[in-house]
């Protein structure tokens, strides 16, 4: 037996006081059995402390509320959840291709072995961010380790205290993290407004102000009208800010995002792009110029104090750029999006549906009970849709996310509506 596991086990149990009262869930270490290899639910050992009263009393909320977030396993059914629009996630070409890279380069490393600033900044860093940068024709790509860390990085070092941020009501969870942090004033616009977006421009002045939006939203789908944002911009003086993290790899002739397909990339001050959906693997970079990315490199907190990215998920990324451009799954995917859209149509299903042109496709179904039932109907069939609930969305606006992806059919999205149609109508 490892020495840890003797000591565990010699570790007496801490009984409770006499007349006190259990506050909270007791906690402690889950002890295996020392004769199997499984873990038992009856394994532990305590360790005489319980669990805060108000937190157990926040989850115990949730479960009422039919909210509570629960890790599950992979699923065999059908994907119509996962962000993996393009199958790259599940590609052994693009598996195979990174693996190559590596063998080619002669990197053997498992890990960066420290943040980017220290010993982290490996090879494959340079040559990975001047091709993101090539491909988006932006003149500096900064990689975070993910979007979110981007998000919350820029937002919570380029405002600065006597400015003033205006964002979309919808905009994602790490956007709206960044701003907390920021000594910024942000206020928020109804979502893809620019009445109330010019309204907000002509109330406030600040030394700078920032726009930010999404060119395909996460939890709608849909997309601004990017040429009045820009336009707003101009005359107002702000610097426009934009999340591409769903329009990366779908959007554009080439997959390069909504600004660049419109060719309003070169006045866009901030442009973040993610690897994690379409792209089919990790991390994310914050397009713009060199001074920015100086910048960042030297003020985004969740950039120079984490560890870097391994060489294998750089090398992915590569691979993933470069089968990208010419890649016939995005074709496939724009085939299906507009298949999907007609039968919802021929389903009567469209009151249902936030209007999307995007593989983001949602139906309003209020109530978290309602919703959830929804979706275990259509997982009973064989689908995997997952509901989305408040408060991940406003209450009342709690939603089945259909995500579609190159690699379904149309035969399954016939057969997805045409159950959705027998739970909802």
């Amino acid at each position: 037996m490892p020495v840890f596991l003797q000591r565990l086990a010699a570790l007496p149990a801490v009984a409770q006081p006499p007349g006190q009262k259990t506050t909270g869930v007791a906690v402690g270490f889950p002890l295996p059995s020392l004769t199997q290899n499984t873990i038992s639910p009856t394994d532990f050992v305590p360790l005489g402390m319980h669990f805060p009263r108000r937190l157990s009393e926040k989850l115990e909320a949730r479960q009422r509320d039919h909210a509570l977030r629960e890790l599950r396993g992979p699923s065999s059914l059908v994907d119509f959840s996962s962000n993996d629009y393009l199958g790259f996630a599940r590609s052994t070409n693009l598996y195979q291709e990174a693996q190559q890279r590596l063998e080619q380069l002669g990197v053997t490393a498992n890990g960066a072995t420290g943040s980017r600033l220290i010993t982290g900044n490996h090879s494959l860093y340079e040559t990975t961010e001047a091709m993101i940068a090539a491909y988006h024709d932006a003149p500096s790509a900064l990689i975070f380790n993910s979007g979110y860390d981007a998000n919350v990085g820029f937002f919570s070092c380029v405002p600065q205290k006597d400015d003033i941020i205006l964002y979309d009501e919808l905009c994602h969870a790490s956007i709206r993290d960044g701003l907390r942090l920021s000594p910024a004033k942000s206020y928020k616009f109804r979502h893809n407004d620019t009445e109330d977006l010019e309204a907000l421009l002509k109330r406030h002045t600040a030394n700078e102000i920032y726009v930010v939006t999404e060119t395909v939203f996460s939890m709608d789908g849909d997309s601004p009208l990017l040429e009045e944002f820009v336009r707003l911009c101009e005359q107002f003086g702000a610097l426009l800010v934009l999340d591409e993290a769903h329009a990366v790899g779908v959007v554009g002739d080439k997959g390069e995002g909504l600004a660049q397909q419109l060719g309003l990339h070169t006045s866009v001050f901030a442009r973040l792009v993610t690897f994690g959906k379409a792209m089919g693997c990790h991390g994310a970079a914050i397009l713009g110029d060199v001074s920015l990315r100086s910048y960042l490199v030297n003020y985004a907190r969740s950039f120079i104090y984490t560890t870097g990215l391994p060489p294998h998920s750089l090398a992915t990324i590569q691979s993933a750029y470069a089968a990208l451009e010419a890649a016939p799954e995005r074709t496939a995917l724009r085939h299906l999006i507009a298949a999907f859209n007609r039968e919802k149509n021929l389903q009567s299903l469209k009151p249902l549906f936030i209007r999307s042109m995007s593989a983001i496709q949602c139906a309003i179904l209020p109530g978290n009970e309602n919703v959830k039932t929804a979706a275990a109907g259509l997982q009973a069939a064989g689908f995997d849709v997952k509901p989305i609930l408040s408060p991940t969305v406003p209450a009342g606006q709690e939603r089945l996310r259909f995500c579609l992806h190159s690699f379904n059919s149309e035969a399954e999205i016939q057969e997805i509506l045409r159950l959705l149609r027998t739970f909802t109508l």
